[in-house]
């Protein structure tokens, strides 16, 4: 029954996202009393999705230094940059500037993995960028907001990185340890049951940290508009540099489709705690806004993607 509850909100996410975010708005006054709720929300979203990880990520670290180096220099300077120019460009806002990198200066998205291997992926080297690049997301998150926030605004450095260590390298470690250690019967119950709860947990996230933004979107103008397109337009980008910048530099289908999902997909949902908690709701829309279009994507780069490396692999 929860197997069965859990795909059909894998295959509702496109549609359930953007509603949860409409819901958060029109009930507005309702939810940001929850907003405390949000971050143990996450921690559990974030241990359930831990549980197929385990410490052979490290070990693998050095048969795929390369990989695993250009992706999170991806995922860490060059998105960043590229989120800052097109937020200069289109918006003369500082906060605005600071939500759009802080949408793609998260870490990589922990679902990454779910589409790795229905695209048939490398599996061992996903779960290694996934792991390893949680364990840097405190250090390397606030660094790069202090850095573009500058002197405009006071980003508390400290709690935010204590918030990235309570809700994503904690909750990740204790899933390791829990698939290292329990027996593998256990650890695939709580996986089997989690699941479901899991994208629920999304699903509210969004919800209730949408009510942070009520001000700014319950009047649809020209500037909300361009917010949107400028996010869709950052994220498809992001999945088509992974794309060329893969292709130029392996051979090999199964690292370059890792590389397009592990660099395409963001825990954006950590970015939305963290702008909610941290900045005013300018920061929070284009971050928000980027959970709209995630598994939209990833879906069709999972087209695109088997179309041209499954096709090519079995020979036709």
């Amino acid at each position: 029954m929860l197997n069965k509850w859990n795909k059909w909100l894998q295959r509702m996410m496109p549609i359930l996202t953007p509603l949860s975010l409409v819901i958060g708005v029109v009930l507005e006054e309702w939810l940001i009393p929850f907003l405390f709720l949000v971050p143990w929300m996450f921690a559990f979203m974030t241990f359930a999705g831990s549980l197929s990880m385990n410490f052979d990520g490290f070990k693998h670290f050095k048969k795929y230094t390369t990989v695993i180096v250009v992706t999170i220099a991806f995922l860490h300077i060059i998105m960043p940059i590229w989120a800052y120019i097109v937020a200069e460009v289109l918006f003369n806002d500082p906060l605005y500037t600071i939500g759009f990198v802080l949408a793609v200066a998260v870490p990589t998205g922990v679902t990454s993995f779910i589409w790795v291997s229905v695209t048939k992926g490398n599996m061992v080297l996903c779960l290694s960028i996934i792991l390893i690049d949680t364990v840097l997301s405190p250090f390397i998150m606030p660094a790069l907001i202090h850095v573009v926030a500058g002197n405009s605004i006071d980003v508390q450095v400290g709690a935010m990185m204590k918030d990235l260590m309570w809700m994503i390298v904690l909750p990740s470690i204790l899933g390791v340890f829990v698939h290292e250690y329990a027996h593998p019967r256990v650890t695939a119950t709580l996986s089997t049951t989690f699941a479901p709860f899991s994208k629920i947990s999304l699903f509210l996230i969004v919800m209730i940290n949408s009510s942070a933004i009520a001000p700014y979107v319950e009047t649809i103008t020209w500037e909300l508009m361009k917010i949107i397109v400028a996010v869709l337009f950052v994220a498809i980008s992001g999945y088509f540099f992974c794309y060329v910048v893969g292709r130029m530099l392996w051979k090999e289908p199964a690292t370059v489709i890792t590389f397009v999902f592990t660099g395409g997909m963001r825990n954006i949902s950590a970015g939305v705690v963290l702008a909610t908690t941290y900045f005013s709701g300018k920061v929070v829309m284009p971050v928000v806004f980027g959970m709209l279009f995630q598994q939209i994507l990833a879906s069709q780069f999972h087209r695109i993607l088997m179309k041209k490396y499954v096709k090519e692999a079995e020979g036709t």
